[in-house]
Order: C-alpha cells, then sequence, then structure tokens
C-alpha cells in the first residue's frame, strides 16, 4: 500500500493517540475532585494544576505531549512524512474534541509541543522559550501559549519548511478558537493565573 494510501489511516490512529484524556484518567486514579467541575473545565495540565497536585499536572503535561509525539513517529514510520503530519493534525483534533469525552476536551498546548517534537523538534524548544519567557512575565498560561503558537509557524516559514508552517498556522488558528473563553477574560482582567486554585 502506497504512503499517500495510508493518509487516512493515519489521520485516524492519530486523533485516537490524541482522544486518550490523561488529566481525566490520572485525577480520576487520584480521587481528586472531577476535573471537569474546577477552574476552566478543562481537561489539560494547567486545570489540573489547580487541584494542588503539581505530580498529576507533570503526568497529565507529559501524557498529553507524549500522545502527538508517539502518533507522529509511528505514521511517520509507516506512512512517510506526510502521514506524520496527518497523525499530527488528528492527534491535535482529538486532543480538542476527544470521542470518549463526547467532544469536550482540552486546550492542546501540551499535544502541539509534543506534535513538533515528532516533526521538528527546533520548534518545540522555540514553542517552550517563548512559552516560559511570557508565563515568567504574566503568569497568564493562556497569553503565554497563544503568543508562542503565533511565533512558531512564523519560525518554521522563516527556515522554509512551508509544509509545516501551514500546518502548524492551522493548529495554532484551532489554539486560538480553543482558547477563546481565555482571550475574553484576558480582555476582562479575569483570567486566573498560573499556580490558582479555582
Amino acid at each position: 500500500m502506497s504512503p499517500d494510501a495510508l493518509l487516512p489511516v493515519a489521520f485516524v490512529v492519530g486523533y485516537l493517540c490524541g482522544s486518550v484524556p490523561f488529566g481525566v484518567i490520572l485525577t480520576k486514579l487520584a480521587g481528586t475532585q472531577d476535573l471537569r467541575s474546577i477552574g476552566s473545565g478543562s481537561i489539560g495540565a494547567t486545570n489540573v494544576l489547580r487541584t494542588g497536585r503539581k505530580s498529576l499536572a507533570a503526568g497529565t503535561l507529559l501524557g498529553d505531549m507524549l500522545k502527538g509525539t508517539v502518533a507522529v513517529i509511528l505514521a511517520g514510520f509507516f506512512a512517510g512524512p506526510e502521514g506524520a503530519m496527518a497523525a499530527g493534525l488528528g492527534a491535535f483534533l482529538g486532543h480538542l474534541f476527544p470521542v470518549w469525552l463526547k467532544f469536550r476536551g482540552g486546550k492542546g498546548v501540551a499535544t502541539y509541543i509534543g506534535i513538533l517534537l515528532g516533526l521538528f523538534w527546533p520548534a518545540a524548544l522555540l514553542f517552550c522559550v517563548v512559552w516560559l519567557l511570557i508565563a515568567v512575565i504574566s503568569r497568564y498560561s493562556s497569553l503565554s501559549a497563544l503568543i508562542a503558537s503565533l511565533a512558531t509557524p512564523i519560525f518554521l516559514w522563516s527556515l522554509g519548511h512551508a509544509a509545516l508552517a501551514a500546518l502548524f498556522a492551522l493548529l495554532t488558528l484551532l489554539v486560538f478558537y480553543a482558547h477563546r473563553a481565555n482571550i475574553s477574560r484576558l480582555l476582562a482582567g479575569t483570567e486566573g493565573k498560573i499556580g490558582q486554585k479555582a
């Protein structure tokens, strides 16, 4: 079977990987309050941190990153670079709209980084540096993610990776969509800061 014929399979596999809700699984196993009932209601690491359990937040961050990385690497092995990108898109959509949670997922930042790690790791490093810089200055996780995601496709484009830049431009638009409520709170001055409990 040709790599092109495997693109739909790569996308579906990526989606199923991305749909694994590590935040919900880990907090449920730990016996904490339902993650979707606190803070922003998101299933990501930032909201897990609002439970006060830093270890759970770290585990969620790692899991949400690696599901993107694993999807990309597996698809790349069997379906080539285009398959890897298809799996990356699938994984990101899976995290935002997981089939297991009635299509109500997270904001996608950790998975975005994981996909970058699998496709072009220097861009993942850039994302993390920008995120940390803005986080230290503002203490807003959402603002850090928005600015870092804006910088990523520009960085990829500047290095001549047009296809990756196009993919991450699309993912950045999805990041902004997922953060639409955060953007409203940022503008209103009511957005929760990093480490702030619900």
